[in-house]
């Protein structure tokens, strides 16, 4: 964890207000798994000119040979209706002419690659079909619920690119000197979801608004104010205590012996 003063300027209030102190503790790796994550996401699409105004297409790698992936009738044809909309996502598919309902991956998103060859080198099984057979039916489920693709990061991406993100990201207990730690506070304020790691958990925690604590002062007892109240009391709380008894007891009819009060003929 590294706790920081952040100045956090916000609009001038009715009283002339301007900005605050807050106390910040910032979660270190929370923190740069965010800013990898942002970073590994405009990483993986295609460079495109400022000023075009095409699809982001998504980098992809080729695949060979192609991985051969079993879907139903159904998905076949949704596929193949949607397949030069999913080749924007990465995805290049191939329709061989076979009785069985198969269909052929021929390229895959570059961080698909990138994940298996991770996996590898940790002495792990292969993971880039299981990968795409989660990709696939995400897309199947979309194009059935919406009636097409959506141009939005697809979720199967998102999740291999926030596991990356976490991997390379500074650990709970590396030593950050002052100026890494200005480095990796100004990386996360460029960030458009700063506030939260790659997996939704929280980045940092406000603890306290130093300018307010500064303003605050410490109430004292009006000790002059209590020693007035205590003599009135002395002087005229316990005689309006004896009028008011008094009153109670004259509204009250005398009991007769027999006890029941006396009453009037």
């Amino acid at each position: 964890m590294i706790p920081l003063i952040l100045r956090l300027e916000t609009p001038v209030t009715m009283d002339g207000f301007i900005g605050g102190n807050l106390l910040v503790l910032v979660d270190q790796h929370a923190a740069h798994e965010r800013v990898r994550l942002e970073q590994l996401i405009t990483d993986s699409y295609e460079k495109q000119p400022p000023q075009s105004s095409g699809r982001k297409k998504l980098l992809s790698s080729t695949i060979i040979p192609p991985l051969a992936i079993t879907v139903s009738e159904e998905q076949r044809r949704l596929l193949r209706s949607y397949h030069k909309y999913l080749e924007d996502l990465g995805l290049e598919l191939i329709f061989p002419d076979a009785s069985d309902p198969l269909i052929l991956v021929g390229k895959v998103p570059l961080c698909f690659v990138e994940r298996e060859a991770s996996e590898l080198r940790r002495g792990r099984a292969p993971v880039t079909k299981s990968i795409v057979e989660e990709f696939i039916r995400e897309q199947v489920e979309l194009i059935q619920t919406t009636g097409g693709i959506q141009g939005t990061l697809p979720l199967t991406v998102q999740k291999v690119l926030a596991s990356q993100a976490c991997h390379g990201a500074i650990k709970f207990n590396d030593c950050l000197s002052l100026e890494e730690s200005y480095r990796l506070i100004e990386a996360l304020s460029l960030c458009q979801l700063p506030f939260q790691c790659a997996h939704g958990r929280p980045s940092m925690l406000p603890l306290a608004d130093l300018d307010h604590l500064e303003q605050e002062k410490e109430v004292k007892p009006n000790i002059a104010k209590l020693r007035k109240l205590a003599r009135a009391w002395h002087l005229f709380g316990k005689a309006e205590g004896c009028d008011t008894r008094q009153s109670l007891q004259q509204s009250v009819p005398p009991v007769n012996p027999h006890g029941n009060r006396a009453m009037d003929l």
